[in-house]
């Protein structure tokens, strides 16, 4: 027997409401004895009760669906980012560059070409920073305006009655929007203030100018000129260390007073017997696929620059793809599972699109690249396919393929057909719009939708029953009401079962 929950809470048999009202008809009992709220309700969830539950068993379902599929995505995603930068060629054509000895640091890109070379490093670039005459730091220095260069770049500052003092000067310098590369500071000395301006880029090609356009050629302001000069002492022929001339700044300023507290000078480097120069310290392309870093740690001594292939950061690229790929493995058997003894499974269990990827992703693993004797696959790189599905590394193997057997794992992750690209591929096709992750999970949302607008179409069914059943029962209620008065009425006048009524004896 089908029992239904009632608007109260409370479990009623809808058979049993339907003969306690019966009974209170036949019996002409209304109102006290017959509870209609719940014969109604017992009613109304008797007719919807089916349609409620299916509708939310169908919700329940879509939800669990779609929070499956959100792990599912979210597994595929980390091993499609895993694999991104073997599927394209760039890890596994990725270089290490380092020096032995100190002041010297390298990186190399995919350009790069493994060897060594020796590397003099016989200065390295500096700054040029200047030091003014003595001046007062609150007299009025004049008007007009100053033009400050740092190689192509310039910026002329306008001087008046609000910023022609010293201080001024620094802060309208340290201000403007078009600065070319110039700090100023005022350095108070025993003698007064000194202006000094320092080039914030290193290189003989950063050296700082200062012209001025005084409006009184006796006012003090022209004494800010400067002019940056480039000079360098050429090497004795008779030297038998071959010393290396270095060009760097001096400063014609005539009366001005400026002197040149630190010289701009472009680094200069000795690599395998050729001399490079570069305005900064670090230098870029000397070495194809290079790039040098250099502090005065390696100043006058001869180093070795190693570029060899990145084992260790191949090695650990490929380890971020096995495990990735692992993650996947596990998420789907948990996904997939089913437990006789508990009655349970997986919310995609038996799934075609849980089946799709998991057959297209696990054949790719297990094919190889080439045909015959030149064909490789991962268990030639020391992974291999476990009974569950997973990967396993024998770390030594792997190690060993990337140190001495480069071209094999090249080939297996070549950017073309390789495992690495073929997964990308198909992980691609998988996440993206309209792929069959999307396909699905747009499904799910529109039934839920559907469900929805059911769901509250039912609400309203519900209630109209509801407002009918009860208009029903109060019709019933009133009707009974009047049978009841009637036969008292009747029983008054005619008499009942054990006594006589009016009429009788009226009649005597």
């Amino acid at each position: 027997m089908t029992t239904v929950a009632t608007t109260t809470g409370s479990t009623v048999d809808p058979t049993s409401a339907v003969q306690q009202a019966a009974q209170s008809i036949i019996s002409g009992s209304t109102n006290s004895t017959m509870d209609v709220n719940s014969l109604v309700s017992a009613l109304v969830n008797a007719k919807v009760a089916g349609q409620t539950d299916a509708l939310n068993n169908k919700k329940t379902s879509d939800n669990t669906q779609l929070t499956a599929i959100g792990s599912l995505k979210s597994v595929l995603s980390l091993l499609q980012s895993s694999i991104a930068n073997l599927a394209n060629g760039k890890t596994l054509g990725s270089f290490t560059a380092t020096g032995d000895g100190k002041g010297l640091t390298a990186t190399a890109d995919t350009t790069a070409v493994a060897g060594s070379y020796a590397v003099k490093v016989t200065n390295i670039a500096s700054a040029q920073s200047l030091t003014s005459g003595v001046f007062s730091t609150k007299d009025n220095l004049g008007t007009g305006s100053i033009t400050l260069k740092v190689g192509d770049k310039s910026s002329t500052i306008k001087l008046d009655s609000t910023n022609n003092t010293l201080s001024g000067i620094v802060s309208a310098i340290n201000s403007a929007s078009d600065n070319p590369g110039i700090t100023a500071t005022i350095v108070n000395g025993a003698d007064g203030a000194h202006l000094v301006l320092r080039s914030s880029s290193t290189g003989l090609a950063n050296a700082i100018n200062v012209s001025v356009n005084a409006d009184d050629s006796s006012s003090a302001i022209n004494k800010l000129a400067v002019t940056s000069s480039t000079t360098s002492t050429d090497p004795d022929p008779t030297d038998s260390t071959k010393t290396i001339s270095v060009p760097e700044h001096t400063i014609i300023d005539g009366a001005n007073g400026w002197s040149q507290s630190s010289a701009g000078v472009d680094s200069h480097v000795s690599i395998a017997g050729t001399d490079v120069t570069s305005a900064s310290n670090t230098i870029k392309e000397a070495v194809t696929g290079v790039s040098m870093t250099l502090t005065s740690d390696s100043v006058g001594t001869t180093q070795t620059l190693t570029i060899g292939q990145d084992v260790a950061g191949q090695k650990t690229a490929i380890d971020a793809f096995v495990t990735a790929y692992n993650n996947f493995i596990s998420t789907a058997a948990s996904l997939t599972s089913y437990d006789a003894t508990a009655s349970s499974q997986g919310a995609l269990l038996g799934d075609s699109m849980m089946n799709t990827i998991k057959n297209t992703l696990a054949s790719t693993i297990s094919a190889g690249i080439g045909t015959g004797t030149s064909k490789v696959n991962l268990a030639s790189i020391g992974i291999t396919l476990q009974p569950d599905g997973s990967l396993s590394t024998d770390e030594d193997a792997l190690t060993d393929a990337l140190t001495n057997n480069s071209g094999t794992v090249a080939s297996l992750f070549n950017s073309t057909n390789g495992v690495a690209a073929t997964l990308n591929n198909s992980l691609t096709s998988f996440l993206q719009t309209g792929g069959i992750i999307d396909t699905r999970t747009t499904a799910l949302n529109d039934d839920l939708s559907s469900i929805a607008d059911q769901q509250t179409q039912l609400t309203a069914y519900t209630q109209q029953l509801t407002t009918s059943y009860n208009d029903q029962f109060t019709a019933l209620n009133t009707l009974m009401s009047s049978m009841a008065t009637q036969a008292s009425y009747l029983t008054a006048l005619f008499g009942g079962t054990n006594s006589a009524g009016a009429l009788a004896t009226n009649s005597k």
